[in-house]
C-alpha cells in the first residue's frame, strides 16, 4: 500500500499573491501617492493634483496631463509587472524613469476600490477602468482631454489588518505632504497642487530653480539663508542648496538627497556633509541641505529597495568623497557672514531683486534669473538645475610664489570687485574698534572682523598644516617654564608629547607631575605662553565641547591651541598687525568662521547704511 505524502509546499491564489505584492509597494496612503505621482511625471506632466480625504484612507485622487493612455495600454497596466520603461534585463542598469517595475497600479487595485480614467495625446477617445480588490468591474469610453486621473477610495478595505495599522487622518496628511514636497523639489519644470477634505496645502507653479522653489515652499527668509552650489569633483557633479554656516540653528534643518533627480535616503551622505561643515558651525548642528548627485546611470542601482527610497552607488566612498568635497569648496568661498539688513540675503552667490522690484516673480526671484537657470535644462524632466557659481566674493588671487594675498589693481586703479578688502590701503581705511573688531572700508561697504576670532582660524588651519608635514618657527625659552600639573594633566602631556613637539611646545618631563617647558610656538608678540600651555593641557585632560567635538588628537590640540593661543579681545594691535592678521586670514580656506563655528567677518553695506539713514 503506497504511503501518503503530506505536501507543505502549494502555490498562493492569485488574489492573495497580489495583496502579498501590494504590500510591498503599497504601505500608506503617501506611498499609493508617490506610485501615483512617479507615473505622472514619468509621463511628461507639467501640472499635477493630488486630492485627499480622511488623510487619503477614503479617497487618493492624482489627476495630471500627461501623455496619456489608450484602452489597450489602460487595460494592460493593470497587470502585474506590465511597464514601458524597460524591456531587457539590461536596462535596470541605466533606468532614469522613477517607476520601472510595473507593480503599482495592480498592487493599489488589489487593496482598494479602484478607477483609472484615461486619454491618449494623439486625441483618441478616454477610457475609464473600475477595479475592486483587484477585480476588473467594468471598461469603456469616457470624454477626457489628454491624461490621466486615479481613483483610489477605501484604501486596505479588503485587508483589514493592513488598515488598522494606518495612522489618524492628520499623519497620513503629513506624510503625504512630504512626499509630495520630495518630489516637487526633484522636479522643477512640474506644478503641484495638493489638496486635503477640500482644503488648498500647497500650490507650486513651477520653478526655475531649486531656490525659487524652496521660497513657494518655505518662504524667501528661509530661502535667504541658502547658498546656491553647483560643483563637478571626481566625476560627480553636485548641486543644490547647503545653509549658511551662521543660520544654522540648534533646531536642525532641512536635509533632502537625491541622485540624478530621483529623492532617496542615505545617512552616510548626511554624515559626509556634517563633516564638511566641521569647524563652520557648533558641534552637533544639522544644517539644511538640499543636494542632487547628478553621475551616469550606470554607478548607480535604484532596484534595491521595495519603495525605490535607497540606492547602491558602485563606488559608496568616492561619492561619500565628493560630496564631502563639494559643500566644502562652497563653504570655502563665503568670506562673511550676511550683510546686515532687515531683508534676507539671497539664495545664491548672485543677488537677485526682491519681491515688487520689476521683472521680479514669485518667490522674490527675477525673470532674468528664471531664464538663466532653465538655460539647457532637459525638457523632459526639469531635475535639479541651480545656476553656476558666480564670482567667488572675496577669494583672495594667488601670485607666482604660490602665496595668497590680495590682487592688485586694475588699470583705473580700481581694486577687483571680488577683493575682500582693498589691494591699495591709505592709513584712514583700516582701524581697531574697543581693542576687540578690525574695521575695513570696501567699495561697497564696510567689513567688520572678530580679532581673536580672525586668528583663531588662522593659527588653527596652520597647526593643522603643521600635523601634515609643514615646518613652523618655535622659540627657545631664555628661561625655560617650571609646571606643576594635576594628575590628569601630567598624564595628558606624556602621552601628547610628540604632537605637542609638532607645533611648538618642547616639553620634558621633570620630577612627579612636574614638566619644564623649553620651547614654544610664537604665533604672535603677545603671546602668553604659560598660560596658553596650562589651559590648552587643561582642556585636553578635562575635556571641553570644542576638543571633544574633534575627530582625532590632531584636530582636539589644533582646536585648543587656536583658541587658547589666539589674539585676545582687549589686546591693541599696530596697523601692521591688522593688515597680516587680515592677510592670513584670506589666505585660509574657511575665513568666514572661527573653530566654534562662529563668524569671523560681518559686512555692513553702502545700502543698508542708505535705508538707516532713509535714503532709499
Amino acid at each position: 500500500m503506497a504511503k501518503t505524502v503530506t505536501r507543505r509546499i502549494h502555490i498562493l491564489p492569485d488574489h492573495v499573491a497580489n495583496q502579498i505584492a501590494a504590500g510591498e509597494v503599497v504601505e500608506r496612503p503617501s506611498s499609493v501617492v508617490k506610485e501615483l505621482v512617479e507615473n505622472s511625471l514619468d509621463a511628461g506632466t507639467t501640472r499635477v493634483r493630488v486630492e485627499l480625504r480622511n488623510g487619503g484612507k477614503t479617497l487618493i485622487r492624482v489627476a495630471d496631463d500627461g501623455e496619456g493612455m489608450s484602452r489597450p495600454d489602460a487595460l494592460l497596466a493593470l497587470d502585474r509587472h506590465a511597464t514601458s520603461k524597460i524591456r531587457r534585463a539590461e536596462d535596470l542598469l541605466g533606468v532614469l524613469s522613477f517607476g520601472f517595475r510595473g507593480e503599482a497600479l495592480p498592487s493599489i487595485a488589489a487593496v482598494s476600490h479602484f478607477e483609472l480614467t484615461t486619454a491618449p495625446a494623439d486625441g483618441g477617445p478616454g477610457t475609464d477602468v473600475k477595479v475592486n480588490a483587484g477585480r476588473i468591474l467594468s471598461s469603456g469610453e469616457v470624454a477626457r482631454q489628454p491624461g490621466t486621473t486615479v481613483t483610489v477610495r477605501a484604501l486596505f478595505h479588503n485587508v483589514p489588518a493592513r488598515a488598522k495599522f494606518l495612522r489618524s487622518a492628520a499623519v497620513e496628511t503629513r506624510a503625504v505632504s512630504e512626499t509630495v514636497l520630495l518630489l516637487a523639489l526633484a522636479n522643477l519644470g512640474t506644478g503641484f497642487r495638493l489638496e486635503s477634505n477640500g482644503r488648498e496645502l500647497l500650490d507650486l507653479p513651477p520653478a526655475a530653480s531649486i531656490a525659487e522653489r524652496v521660497a513657494a515652499i518655505w518662504g524667501d527668509d528661509e530661502a535667504g539663508d541658502l547658498l546656491a552650489l553647483d560643483v563637478e569633483a571626481g566625476g560627480v557633479r553636485v548641486t543644490g542648496l547647503v545653509q549658511r554656516p551662521d543660520s544654522v540653528r540648534p533646531a536642525g534643518g532641512r536635509r533632502y538627497l537625491f541622485v540624478n533627480g530621483r529623492p532617496f535616503r542615505d545617512p552616510a551622505l548626511l554624515r559626509a556633509v556634517d563633516e564638511a561643515y566641521r569647524t563652520t558651525v557648533v558641534p552637533g548642528l544639522r544644517p539644511t541641505v538640499f543636494l542632487n548627485i547628478g553621475i551616469p546611470a550606470g554607478q548607480v542601482d535604484v532596484n534595491v529597495h521595495p519603495a525605490k527610497a535607497e540606492v547602491r552607488f558602485h563606488d559608496p566612498k568616492a561619492m561619500r568623497g565628493a560630496i564631502g568635497t563639494a559643500v566644502r569648496r562652497r563653504l570655502a568661498e563665503l568670506i562673511s557672514a550676511p550683510a546686515f539688513g532687515p531683508e534676507p540675503g539671497p539664495a545664491g552667490p548672485e543677488h537677485e531683486p526682491s519681491a515688487g522690484e520689476p521683472g521680479t516673480g514669485a518667490g522674490g526671484i527675477s525673470k532674468k534669473a528664471r531664464e538663466r537657470s532653465a538655460e539647457g535644462m532637459d525638457s523632459g524632466q526639469l531635475a535639479f538645475f541651480v545656476p553656476g557659481l558666480a564670482r567667488v566674493t572675496g577669494t583672495p588671487a594667488k601670485g607666482a610664489s604660490g602665496t595668497t594675498g590680495p590682487a592688485p589693481a586694475n588699470d583705473a586703479g580700481e581694486t577687483p570687485a571680488d577683493e575682500p578688502w582693498p589691494a591699495h590701503r591709505t592709513p584712514s581705511d583700516i582701524w581697531q574698534l574697543h581693542q576687540a573688531y578690525i574695521l575695513v572700508t570696501m567699495r561697497e561697504g564696510l567689513l567688520i572682523i572678530d580679532q581673536h576670532s580672525a586668528h583663531e582660524r588662522v593659527l588653527f588651519e596652520e597647526i593643522m598644516r603643521r600635523f601634515q608635514g609643514e615646518g613652523g618657527a618655535s622659540q627657545r625659552l631664555l628661561f625655560p617654564l617650571t609646571l606643576r600639573l594635576s594628575p590628569a594633566e601630567y598624564a595628558a602631556v606624556e602621552e601628547l608629547k610628540g604632537l605637542l613637539q609638532t607645533i611648538g611646545f618642547e616639553v620634558e618631563a621633570f620630577g612627579e607631575r612636574t614638566v619644564i617647558v623649553h620651547a614654544t610656538p610664537h604665533p604672535h608678540p603677545h603671546f602668553d605662553a604659560e598660560g596658553c600651555f596650562r589651559e590648552m593641557v587643561h582642556e585636553l585632560a578635562h575635556g571641553s565641547e570644542l576638543v571633544n567635538s574633534a575627530r582625532n588628537q590632531h584636530e582636539r590640540i589644533a582646536k585648543s591651541m587656536a583658541c587658547k593661543g589666539a589674539i585676545k579681545a582687549g589686546q591693541s594691535l599696530s596697523r601692521t598687525e591688522m593688515e597680516g592678521l587680515l592677510d592670513r586670514l584670506f589666505a585660509t580656506e574657511l575665513p568666514g568662521h572661527d573653530v566654534h563655528g562662529r563668524p569671523t567677518i560681518l559686512r555692513l553695506t553702502l545700502d543698508e547704511l542708505g535705508r538707516r539713514f532713509g535714503r532709499e
